[in-house]
């Protein structure tokens, strides 16, 4: 296949970082925005968005969650009643200081010092304050409990180094917050949505996962435990795709947050938060993307079929419209994965070859070509996205199947390619991880020796704190590599820690992560 021309300028082996930016731009998901560190959004980047946010919705609702919205400024003295959750934001806080501008003289404006506001206000990175202020005054007595809220809403975090969709300062995700009478409830909270977000992962955006638990050095400013989701890139990095997290006692006393139990006592609530982000959807790019740009998951695609209909300017072109119209209706009637069958029918202007490779470079599953000899035939001419070329040919995998066959198959097909993006992320992630690593001098060898993009490992470890995790963290920092989670499906521990020396009391896997 070595004589494929490929629809990108950048292969994915020769500059990872390059690719993936050629792919958002060629994908036409987004575009800087003229403010440093924050994107516009384009329609098929936020239709992704869409659909993620949609299936996960559902989730969260079929939960017992309900959504609300809290405000966007958050009181300073909010976050200085938590002091170890400020300390972990202090330095992305973006703050607002005034209320007014006035005209300098010079033809510009500058902040009104007449209008300087009491208290700052610090545009929401996170809202665990401020809804813990609504907790406290919504929450009585045991029949106030449990409490689940979610909010879906922008933050803003004064990121040193952006990049689209990875880490932008703004970013728009959920945020899932609630209060319970005990740790027990609490926790189990906490674990639904972890599986939740893995669920979301693998079975909607065909992304493998590995759910587990941070360790000390890693968690959410704040909690008690902080539990995530890790995702592979095709370069062998970890993506931090979600993470949920069990918030103990903390928020509730900085908060007030309590309840009267049934014996009359007062008691502090247990709470959780836990959230996503657009980043969900640079994990996807970074996923599922080929040399020839993104492909989507039929599930969270905006349109999961495209029809190009082959025009010449002619007025046989009405007929041939008129054809695909009818295919467009035919196909729309189907459904899959539980709904019908989200289908556009691309009438742009533009030869069809050309909007062809527009929609390859998009990445829509199934892309539908009809032209006059399709019509003569009661045919149409289709490619699958995910398996675009022939392995023997190196030409496109065009398919020519009879019109009905078409729309009896499209709803198998769709779950066809949602397995195999599934399935083929999957094979590549497991083939990247790998064990048995006994000493730290076999760590470094690894991510020494093994080109660009090595992938992880899985090392044991006897969870040191104190000046031995700090020992530990220093040594991973020395090779730019961080703890990604405790995985909670793996082995049982059964030997030593490659940092410590000590008996191993669990395994974690380590990476280099975005």
């Amino acid at each position: 296949m070595s004589n494929i021309r490929h629809a990108l300028t950048v292969k994915r082996e020769d500059d990872f970082a390059k690719w993936y930016q050629e792919v958002i731009s060629a994908a036409d998901m987004a575009e800087e925005s003229g403010v440093r560190g924050c994107m516009v959004i384009k329609p098929w980047g936020y239709g992704i968005w869409e659909r993620i946010q949609r299936l996960m919705d559902d989730r969260i609702k079929e939960a017992g969650v309900q959504n609300c919205y809290f405000p966007l400024f958050i009181p300073l003295s909010n976050f200085e009643r938590e002091a170890s959750h400020v300390d972990g934001f202090a330095k992305e806080m973006a703050v607002v200081t005034h209320h007014r501008l006035i005209a300098d003289g010079k033809g510009g404006l500058i902040p009104d010092p007449e209008a300087r506001l009491e208290e700052p206000l610090v545009v929401r990175p996170t809202s665990e304050t401020i809804i813990g202020d609504a907790m406290a005054r919504w929450i009585q007595s045991w029949r106030d409990l449990p409490l689940l809220t979610n909010q879906w809403a922008n933050v803003v975090r004064w990121e040193m180094r952006t990049r689209m969709f990875l880490r932008t300062s703004e970013f728009l995700w959920q945020e899932g917050h609630t209060a319970h009478a005990d740790k027990k409830e609490a926790l189990q909270e906490t674990h639904r949505a972890l599986e939740m977000y893995r669920a979301c992962a693998e079975e909607d955006m065909a992304m493998p996962v590995v759910a587990g638990e941070k360790p000390e050095n890693e968690r959410f400013p704040g909690a008690d435990e902080t539990w995530s989701i890790e995702a592979m890139m095709q370069d062998g990095k970890a993506l931090q795709a979600g993470t949920s997290h069990y918030l103990g006692i903390n928020f509730a006393k900085a908060a007030g947050i309590q309840y009267q139990d049934h014996e009359g006592t007062q008691q502090y609530c247990h709470t959780t938060s836990w959230g996503t982000s657009t980043r969900m959807i640079g994990g996807v790019i970074m996923t599922h993307g080929d040399d020839d740009g993104l492909r989507v998951p039929p599930r969270i695609a905006p349109f999961q079929v495209i029809i190009l209909p082959m025009l010449r300017d002619k007025p046989e072109d009405a007929e041939t419209l008129n054809y695909c119209e009818e295919v467009r209706a035919a196909i729309a009637s189907q459904f899959a994965f539980g709904e019908k069958v989200r289908v556009l029918l691309d009438k742009s202007p533009g030869k069809a070859s050309a909007k062809r490779w527009d929609w390859v470079r998009k990445g829509a599953p199934v892309i539908v070509e009809v032209g006059p000899r399709d019509m003569e035939n009661g045919k149409v001419a289709a490619i699958r996205r995910d398996k675009l070329w022939n392995p023997e040919t190196g030409k496109l995998a065009n398919t020519f199947p009879e019109r009905q066959e078409f729309y009896d198959k499209i709803s198998g097909l769709l779950e066809d390619i949602q397995d195999s993006l599934f399935v083929e992320a999957k094979e590549r992630r497991d083939a990247n991880i790998v064990r048995g690593v006994t000493d730290w001098d076999e760590v470094s060898d690894f991510y020494r020796s093994n080109g660009k993009y090595p992938g992880w490992l899985e090392v044991q470890w006897s969870k040191p704190t104190g000046d031995a995790l700090e020992k530990a963290v220093e040594k991973l920092k020395g090779e730019k590599l961080t703890i990604r989670n405790v995985p909670r499906d793996s082995l049982p521990a059964d030997g030593t820690c490659i940092f410590t020396g000590e008996a191993a009391v669990e395994r974690i896997l380590i990476a280099r992560a975005y």
